[in-house]
């Protein structure tokens, strides 16, 4: 089998600023000539194997930063946003790769171009409610700032909380972790019959007696975020430059609910644990004190450099089918816009509470993956409260589902149903359940015959 080239001058040129060195210095610590470097450095060459052990040797980096990450994402979103019906027929797909390999800061500039342009389509739709107000504006909601913050930014946050939870290097167990911290704080901890999961008032910490354990838990960590890590997350928070303080506000809660859940799963403790039970989410939740989806998010997190775990995606929908909570470490990227897949089995978790789904999927680049669907019930503990139900799907490409129990009795090796990420940019021409045409195919129009679909997709 033919060993891929790696490309990397995106990589290779940050280390060299964060390193402060000028490429001939560059180049000397990596024993290459300068115009070697540079062609590397322009993706004209693929990064040598005595290049990548240089790195490791005289920097200790870890070389599997040098593989592709936001790169993919970044195809994903050029291509669904050059798919739009408005564009003629989007760049080829190698184009897309070139654009985000060589030149991301121009990628994201065109993915937030159409971004601002959906926003002015969909503003001019409902101008009848922007009509006479003053601040009917083109600004990207907070929502939707955030999102993108947490899309393609990692954060420092999750060595702090490993920090707190492990004070002497073993984990410990949290609440009283917490409970000091606060009290450090000048504030107490109370339990009371509320339907709020937490509140602050008079020097008091207030947690719902009603709420399940894990999230009361979860609630306290989380206000351990606010009053001892606010200069970190403030920090943290500076960098994203957000437009609006609604913005700004909404990330802060999203940094502090990252705390709450890494302090809650530390990092290397809950790897181990990961490792040692096969991934069994249940046995994790068990051993954390957390909850399925807890440890689900958690399993997705884990990409930290030199200790890396399995690449997994996550997400929750919910009954309408948006995507409420999304996060991939692998190549497989949620559409930004619209609802998942209908043929992926997260869809028909809500039909069998409970209960693990298993799915063999295929998406349309080729990859494999063994994706994992369950329903989660959050109920409100009082009779008459609404019950909110939300459906998790877990996953990872096929190579590493040996590492999970749930693929001990599947042959990994057929039976894989295909999968897409949005009909808009999905090419599958006999897909059962498309809603609306592929973008990039023509279309023929039979009026003497009809299949599944009124129109027929050409090659």
């Amino acid at each position: 089998m033919a060993t891929q080239k790696l490309y990397a001058g995106v990589k290779l040129r940050e280390t060299r600023g964060r390193l402060g060195l000028t490429q001939k210095a560059f180049a000397e610590k990596l024993g290459v000539s300068l115009p070697y470097l540079n062609q590397m450095e322009n993706n004209h060459r693929p990064v040598s194997a005595g290049v990548v052990l240089s790195l490791a040797q005289e920097f200790g980096f870890d070389v599997t930063e040098l593989k592709a990450g936001d790169a993919e994402r970044l195809v994903h979103d050029l291509r669904e946003a050059l798919s739009d019906p408005a564009l003629p027929a989007p760049p080829p797909l190698a184009d897309l790769r070139l654009a985000a390999s060589n030149a991301p800061a121009l990628a994201r500039a065109v993915i937030d171009l159409h971004r601002a342009y959906r926003r002015t389509h969909e503003r001019l739709a409902s101008l009848d409610e922007a009509l006479g107000r003053e601040d009917a504006t083109l600004q990207p909601s907070p929502w939707e700032e955030v999102r993108d913050f947490f899309h393609y930014c990692d954060n420092s946050v999750d060595r702090a909380a490993e920090r707190f939870a492990c004070p002497d290097g073993a984990r410990a167990d949290p609440v009283p972790l917490a409970v000091a911290a606060l009290e450090r704080a000048g504030l107490s901890v109370e339990l009371a019959d509320m339907p709020d999961l937490r509140a602050v008032e008079g020097g008091r910490v207030v947690l719902s007696a009603r709420a399940a354990a894990p999230t009361r838990v979860f609630q306290l960590l989380h206000q351990v975020a606010l009053v001892a890590q606010d200069d970190l997350l403030e920090a943290t928070l500076d960098l994203a430059r957000f437009q609006t303080d609604t913005a700004r506000g909404i990330a802060k809660t999203g940094l502090a609910n990252y705390f709450a859940g890494a302090a809650l799963l530390p990092y290397r403790a809950f790897l181990d644990a990961a490792r040692a039970e096969r991934h069994d989410l249940e046995r994790l939740a068990d051993l954390f004190g957390a909850s399925i989806e807890q440890v689900a998010h958690r399993l997705s997190t884990l990409q930290r450099p030199g200790a890396k775990g399995v690449p997994f995606f996550f997400v929750r929908v919910d009954q309408a089918g948006t995507i409420t909570k999304r996060h991939s470490a692998t190549r497989l990227q949620f559409a930004r816009f619209g609802g998942a897949c209908p043929l992926w089995n997260v869809h028909r978790a809500f039909e069998t509470p409970g209960r693990f789904l298993r799915q063999l999927a295929e998406t349309p680049d080729g990859v494999r993956y063994l994706c994992l669907a369950r329903e989660v019930s959050k109920p409100a503990g009082a009779w008459g409260a609404p019950v909110r139900r939300f459906a998790i799907g877990l996953g990872c490409e096929v190579k590493h589902a040996p590492e999970l129990v749930y693929a001990d009795d599947l042959d990994l090796t057929k039976g894989f149903e295909p999968i897409g990420i949005s009909c808009r940019i999905c090419e599958r021409p006999d897909c059962h359940q498309r809603s609306v045409p592929p973008l990039e195919r023509r279309l023929r129009i039979d009026p003497d015959h009809r299949g599944l679909l009124p129109y027929r997709i050409e090659g």
